[in-house]
């Protein structure tokens, strides 16, 4: 793997909200510790104090704290609700965006998948925090967050969703979308960016599902270019198979910005045990012609859409306990969400395949925790 840039150079651009009266530690120090806590698994701004205080001197000198003394909980608190969230989300995502191309190449990095989907912080919302509902753009190669937007309550994910776009790198990439995100304004506005969009289609646009629908209800429709791709899946007592169709047909009819193709999926599951079988039928639109993605190639990017679910979503509620999480004041909890997907980007970065299990190695030795963040110990322990 190429270079990458430390994580410690992009903390470093944060700007510092606090007055310079009374500053008793460097911003850049709190934050990276912040970091080094997260990747250790520690879950709240008290945890983190507590981190600074049980790893001693040596390793909060390391961090570049200037006093013996390590910051407590209230110190974090109060930089943490102040902290500019916009800011560190999209310092955090030039990150992010500069470590892609330093990977190892994969046939992912052939016009690369960019998930976009809203998860809710659901204790902070419980506790009456206000902008809880994080829409996040997160790259189907290893879950890394690309950027993440809180969505006002008085609006909605269509609303902030141009916000997210304007914010993410989508010259050459694949956006891939739910149903609810299927909308004109978006796919115009990817398509404007140099990118395409992959949208599943559902009742929410009526006109337009009736008309995929349509066409492949009917086989003598299918005219055009057309190709299938199919895949099979065993596990959780279950065999999954789906059959993706991929056509033109309907070039020329539809008014949809940038459309070159429709498709469905259709998805049928065989309980293995009962032998009680289901289907399910998912229709869908893309601005890739056909020359430059077959069925083989919209099947995988679907299928790789979850990663944001499963490799993003799922880790920060089950290993960071985010749900759980009550913090409602300020900026805290998205700058708290923020710190989660970096220690999860961090941490696939460097092939780790089980974030749990490298939290607790980490925890064990902190001093690698801060080599992850491109902070060199005079020795490691």
């Amino acid at each position: 793997m190429d270079r990458c840039p430390p994580l410690m150079e992009c903390i470093a651009t944060i700007p510092d909200p606090r007055d310079a009266r009374g500053k008793r530690h460097p911003l850049l120090a709190m934050v990276a510790l912040a970091c080094a806590a997260t990747l250790c698994g520690y879950r709240s701004y008290s945890a983190m104090a507590e981190w600074g205080r049980t790893y001693g001197v040596e390793i909060r000198r390391a961090l570049g704290f200037t006093r013996d003394q390590s910051p407590c909980a209230a110190t974090f608190y109060q930089l943490f609700r102040r902290l500019d969230r916009v800011a560190l989300e999209a310092c955090l995502g030039r990150w992010v965006e500069q470590v892609l191309p330093a990977l190892p190449k994969d046939a992912a990095t052939v016009l690369p998948g960019v998930a976009m989907d809203g998860k809710t912080l659901r204790g902070s919302r419980k506790q009456g925090a206000p902008l809880t509902h994080l829409l996040s753009a997160v790259s189907h190669r290893l879950g890394l967050t690309l950027g993440q937007v809180a969505v006002d309550d008085k609006t909605n994910e269509i609303t902030a969703i141009h916000t997210l776009l304007h914010g993410v790198l989508l010259d050459g990439r694949v956006v891939t979308l739910d149903a609810l995100l299927t909308q004109q304004k978006i796919a115009q506005a990817i398509v404007d960016a140099g990118g395409d969009y992959l949208m599943v289609v559902k009742e929410n646009q009526p006109t337009l599902h009736e008309d995929i629908a349509t066409v492949f209800t009917d086989p003598v429709s299918l005219v055009g270019t057309s190709t299938t791709a199919r895949t099979e899946n065993r596990g959780h007592g279950r065999l999954e198979r789906r059959t993706l169709t991929l056509t033109t047909a309907l070039v020329g009819y539809l008014i949809w910005p940038g459309h070159q193709q429709v498709f469905h999926v259709v998805r049928p599951r065989t309980n293995r045990r009962t032998g009680e079988v289901s289907s399910e039928t998912v229709y869908g639109i893309t601005s890739l012609s056909p020359d430059r993605a077959d069925a083989a190639f919209v099947l995988d990017r679907l299928r790789t859409h979850w990663m944001i679910e499963n490799g993003s979503h799922y880790v920060r509620d089950v290993t960071f306990a985010e749900d759980h999480s009550q913090v409602r004041t300020g900026s805290i909890p998205q700058v708290m969400a923020a710190f989660r997907n970096t220690a999860i980007a961090v941490l696939r970065i460097n092939g780790e395949p089980n974030i749990a299990r490298a939290c607790r190695r980490l925890a064990a030795h902190p001093w690698h925790a801060l080599v992850l963040l491109g902070i060199p110990p005079p020795t490691i322990k």
